[in-house]
């Protein structure tokens, strides 16, 4: 049975001991020719635990995993978790500094890292030699690294003091398995279980600290709403270092009894020979990859006739993109919103909501928390009326690490969590995203949210994705600048597509330009970065 209830497994490797427990040969996960079942998923990542106590690691310190999704994340994550240890997940888009950034915030302990990854020498990259004091100049209080790859220690890991996977694996065989179980049953519910950093487009990243309760009953409630059960195959793209991967991904599956089937980097090709293969049933993600998915060349010579349920969800889910893939790919579709600070999760839709529901909305809040609109005055504002979005409840972050006027800015004294985003309820209590505070430009004297334009371009028939920023204009003060890719084949000119806006919209929200481009500039979680897209003003 999946879990329905969270009273008695209310931390992480309590869930992970139920699946074991519960339903101990189903398959787990698979990544590419591995295949684990719960009992082996628990065992290896009971190994790890060994490991970590083997090398001194504490209740709530922290560790570091920089790699991709594999089934070794997975493993590593949860032996960390297991120890008490606190779980911090590095980008592996990030640079060295980037990368420093986090480990010397967090005060990591520990690095777990793949450090060949896409050709990437994360070693390298962070300044890893052999020091005095640790392998890191500069980060003392990092103690130990260790190479997920399965190859001897090599030359750059001797030179960065790194242990190989192997050999810390055999470092775990000298403590007894009581000891690591004795370490994972005192694990409590409101330890803190991981500190995952926010994108840093307004400033340097900051930590965000949830709990095991948090993060347990948040997707408990998520995979209820959605409808994710015992059977599902569930295909991970998102990166696990991401919420959406990690949390709506690994921990959903382990409360659900949902078998995960890992795809470390998104290739269409691949995907649809994973959903063919492995009978993917579910497949969470954002827009772009079912944009994607949609204009693959060859995908009709696929059998995708498993998806059942897709969910996807971000400022912006262009109503023309729900419609095609519930016509073409998904017999079902759910939409959602969530932000690093509310454990990634705030509203879901329902599987049985309807098509207007769930594509015009992000969904209703999970059971236990709330949302309000509010105007500058943080005054409550009515059913329809655009205005910042807050959320209150059990999944709002404990708060920013080492950063507590950060946090009090962005959590008030009654609990309100500040999101930044703007959108409204409807009568029934579904929010609808028009954008972001800090997107919204002025035309004018009149606001514009870049996502009503977008939504509209969307609708367009050559057009695949859309993203509009405001502009600096000696008039007016700002206009909007326009930038879509088109769908495979298709061709159009940006008169064209301005026309087709001022045919719908008040004036002052026409694009003053629209500009065509191959592709995105893209973050790791596959979200466009609107501040990329304001340098390519000669475009």
């Amino acid at each position: 049975m999946p879990f329905d209830h969270a009273t008695d497994h209310t931390t992480v490797p309590a869930v992970l001991a139920r699946a074991a427990a519960s339903f101990p040969d189903a398959e787990a996960l698979v990544d590419g020719d591995l295949r684990l079942t719960n009992r082996q998923l628990h065992a290896d990542a009971r190994a790890v635990t060994r490991s970590l106590l083997a090398l001194g690691v504490r209740r709530g310190e922290r560790v570091a995993l920089w790699a991709p999704n594999s089934a070794r994340w997975i493993t590593a994550a949860l032996g960390v978790l297991g120890a008490g240890a606190v779980l911090v997940p590095v980008n592996t888009r990030y640079k060295g500094e980037e990368a420093r950034w986090v480990l010397e915030k967090s005060r990591a302990r520990l690095l777990l890292v793949e450090n060949g990854f896409l050709g990437n020498g994360y070693l390298a990259m962070i300044g890893a030699v052999a020091g005095e004091r640790s392998p890191v100049p500069g980060l003392p209080e990092l103690a130990h690294v260790v190479d997920l790859d399965d190859g001897d220690d090599g030359e750059e890991g001797r030179k960065a003091r790194a242990t190989s996977w192997p050999a810390f694996l055999r470092l775990g065989a000298a403590v007894p398995a009581g000891d690591a179980a004795a370490r994972a049953a005192g694990v409590r519910e409101d330890d803190v279980s991981d500190v995952l950093f926010t994108s840093g487009t307004t400033g340097r990243p900051k930590g965000v600290m949830t709990t095991h309760r948090q993060n347990v009953r948040t997707y408990l409630a998520w995979s209820q709403r959605t409808g994710l059960a015992r059977g599902d195959r569930y295909l991970i793209i998102s990166p696990m270092f991401h919420s959406f991967g990690y949390k709506a991904g690994v921990m959903a599956c382990l409360l659900r009894g949902a078998t995960m089937v890992l795809q470390s980097v998104f290739d269409v090709a691949e995907t649809l020979r994973l959903v063919e293969n492995e009978s993917i049933t579910v497949l969470p993600g954002p827009p772009t990859i079912f944009t994607t998915l949609l204009d693959a060349p060859g995908r009709d010579r696929h059998d995708l006739s498993s998806l059942r349920l897709a969910v996807t969800g971000a400022a912006t889910v262009p109503v023309a993109l729900v419609t095609r893939v519930r016509a073409e790919l998904f017999p079902i579709v759910v939409t959602a919103y969530g932000l690093t600070e509310s454990c990634g999760t705030v509203t879901v839709c329902r599987a049985d909501d309807s098509d207007e529901t769930i594509a015009r909305t992000a969904g209703r809040p999970i059971d236990g928390v709330e949302v309000r609109v509010v105007d500058a005055a943080r005054r409550p504002l009515p059913a329809g009326r655009d205005g910042e979005v807050l959320v209150r409840g059990y999944n709002v972050m404990l708060g920013y690490l080492d950063d507590p006027r950060a946090t009090a800015d962005a959590v008030d004294d009654e609990g309100w969590l500040t999101t930044g985003d703007v959108g409204h309820l409807d009568e029934d209590g579904h929010l609808t995203l028009t954008g972001r505070s800090k997107e919204m430009f002025v035309v004018g004297g009149f606001n514009v949210y870049p996502a009503e334009i977008e939504q509209l371009l969307s609708r367009h028939d050559t057009v695949a994705e859309a993203a509009v920023i405001g502009v600096p204009d000696d008039r007016l003060g700002e206009v909007g600048r326009a930038y879509v890719t088109l769908r495979p084949g298709a061709e159009t000119t940006p008169a064209e597509l301005t026309g087709f806006c001022r045919e719908r919209l008040a004036n002052f929200k026409v694009p003053r330009e629209v500009v065509i481009l191959d592709a995105f500039p893209r973050n790791a979680a596959g979200k466009i970065r609107k501040t990329d897209l304001d340098v390519r003003q000669d475009t």
